[in-house]
């Protein structure tokens, strides 16, 4: 997640409350996911950005994990996501972000 990310995040939360964010992710590989999804709950393992030693516990989750794609308009999902899916390790993804939410993760669902 790069650092203009990671500022607006932190602001967000600052403004509307760790426990009002929920953060969806896009990413196309698993570890990307969980490197961002990690930043968002437990800080910046690469302490560089505004979140390096910031643990916000926020929900996280990616936009092809089960939970997300059932809120989302199927045509609208269709259309702007499934062809993406396709080509993804979805369940690698979704390994990831569950570890990454079962480890860091304040409000659980």
């Amino acid at each position: 997640m790069d650092l203009e990310n990671q500022k607006r995040v932190k602001e967000f939360t600052e403004q509307h409350g760790a426990e009002n964010i929920v953060v969806l992710l896009g990413a196309a590989e698993g570890e990307a996911a969980g490197l961002a999804a990690e930043t968002v709950t437990n800080g910046d393992p690469t302490f560089a950005g505004p979140l390096a030693g910031v643990s916000l516990g926020l929900r996280v989750y990616h936009v092809c994990e089960p939970e997300m794609k059932a809120e989302f308009d199927e045509a609208v999902y269709d259309e702007q996501i499934s062809m993406m899916e396709m080509v993804l390790d979805v369940d690698d993804i979704v390994s990831e972000m569950t570890a990454i939410r079962e480890q860091y993760c304040a409000f659980q669902d």
